[in-house]
């Protein structure tokens, strides 16, 4: 999967590098944002900039990483979401829990960054 990492400030930036993301490669995508939990990282935005299509598999996943990140007393918030994506995420209603910001800059500082 491509998939980069980077940090800015206390924020953890994980940039989705497919164009569709979906079951085949949630494992893989799942576990970078796992491992970043584990690492102590607790203010996580994910950059889904390229991303044009998910599955519902796609936004079980979000959800779950949500409430890891939550319970961790961190939070989970997506930047540069595509319309298409954005609907998916309207439709099962995802967008009451993580945040989605427009671009990066007013993500990160929406952590207080």
């Amino acid at each position: 999967m491509n998939l980069r990492t980077e940090q800015s400030g206390v924020v953890a930036i994980v940039r989705v590098g497919e164009t569709r993301l979906m079951y085949p490669i949630l494992s893989d995508f799942s576990s970078a944002i796992t491992d970043l939990v584990t690492a102590g990282k607790r203010e996580i935005l994910i950059d889904l900039a390229p991303v044009t299509y998910v599955d519902s598999a796609t936004i079980g996943c979000l959800m779950d990483l949500y409430r890891q990140v939550s319970s961790a007393g961190g939070h989970l918030k997506l930047s540069g979401v595509q319309k298409r994506v954005e609907t998916m995420l309207t439709l099962t209603g995802a967008q009451n829990f993580i945040e989605i910001h427009v671009d990066e800059p007013t993500a990160i500082k929406s952590f207080g960054a």
